[in-house]
């Protein structure tokens, strides 16, 4: 990792890339049910996937999203700001495994350790907003 990046942007890059990825699943699920032209076409909203883990994956990849512009704002702000720190870093970090997790729990359906993943991420993003007031 470049010296010059703190970990904060660094996560943020690390969770941006994750999220921008979690589509892939569940257009390959699409591809495989409907055939390529039709995954090319444009999609048809009415029709979900016939696959419950991919359904699951396109909900976790908008809840990713939400949650990116959240995460990528105050990131920014603390960095900004240099309220930035090792609690701060040591949130980003938190955050982007606490995404990966719900992600996959997600996917899989495993209700409580996903609910789990999501609070656990909420609270490095709460850490972060305070550190932005205090720090």
């Amino acid at each position: 990792m470049n010296s010059a990046i703190s970990p904060e942007l660094f996560y943020l890059v690390l969770t941006a890339g994750l999220t921008g990825t979690l589509w892939m699943a569940y257009i390959v699920n699409r591809i495989l049910e409907q055939g390529v032209w039709a995954t090319l076409k444009t999609p048809n909203l009415d029709k979900p996937p016939q696959a419950n883990w991919a359904h699951r994956m396109m909900r976790a990849h908008s809840n990713a999203v939400d949650n990116l512009v959240v995460f990528t704002t105050l990131v920014l702000a603390v960095q900004l700001s240099q309220a930035n720190n090792e609690m701060t870093a040591t949130a980003a970090m938190i955050f982007f495994y606490a995404r990966l997790t719900h992600a996959v729990t997600y996917a899989m359906g495993i209700p409580v350790f996903r609910t789990l993943a999501f609070l656990v991420g909420f609270i490095c993003q709460a850490i972060l907003f305070i550190q932005f007031f205090t720090g």
